[in-house]
């Protein structure tokens, strides 16, 4: 899995709450097999027109946010089904962290086996990072937040911090432990 330890980015703002995973990516387009390729799918409902022509007001189709790496939106983030393919289309994107004062749980935990940066802050500085117009810093290391200059803490578990900044997916996490497993199958055969 990619590790995660700075991203530097302007911010794409998404001032909708309760944005559940049919919405991030409807269930039409979950025919795919493998991690990628989801992309394109992202809020497709609200990116296109029925005929495939991009909708001018949504945000993701303005020019200005092309290079975002970073999704600034409202709280409740991922609600709904608990498919992982919406955390797929979201760093298929291209989207590396993701800042909200809250995030269904099924889909917080999803961000992190998939090498995505789910940050809870309080809904007024949500919204204050979603206006800056200036680049924005995230340090996972120091788990900071720097924009306009400003810096703000926030808060995350160390172990899943640990798997972020050293890229540990489920299986690596295991493979840490394998001289242990070894161990044990040892003392345990039949």
């Amino acid at each position: 899995m990619e590790r995660i330890g700075k991203i530097s980015s302007i911010v794409t703002p998404l001032d909708r709450p309760n944005i559940d995973t049919d919405q991030i990516v409807p269930k039409q387009f979950l025919k795919l097999v493998q991690r990628t390729g989801f992309g394109k799918f992202l809020f497709y409902d609200w990116r296109f027109e029925p005929n495939g022509t991009p909708k001018k007001e949504f945000v993701l189709n303005d020019p200005k946010y092309t290079s975002s790496h970073i999704l600034v939106t409202g709280e409740n983030f991922g609600c709904g089904s608990s498919r992982e393919h919406a955390a797929w289309a979201l760093k298929d994107y291209g989207f590396d962290a993701i800042i909200a004062p809250s995030f269904a749980d099924i889909f917080y935990n999803n961000c992190f086996k998939n090498a995505i940066l789910p940050i809870s802050l309080d809904k007024k500085l949500s919204a204050d990072i979603a206006k800056s117009n200036s680049v924005v810093g995230i340090d996972l290391k120091s788990q900071t937040i720097t924009y306009d200059d400003k810096t703000i803490h926030f808060e995350i578990e160390p172990s899943r911090k640990k798997t972020l900044l050293e890229g540990l997916d489920d299986i690596a996490i295991t493979l840490q432990y394998e001289s242990d497993i070894s161990d044990f199958e040892k003392a345990h055969r039949l």
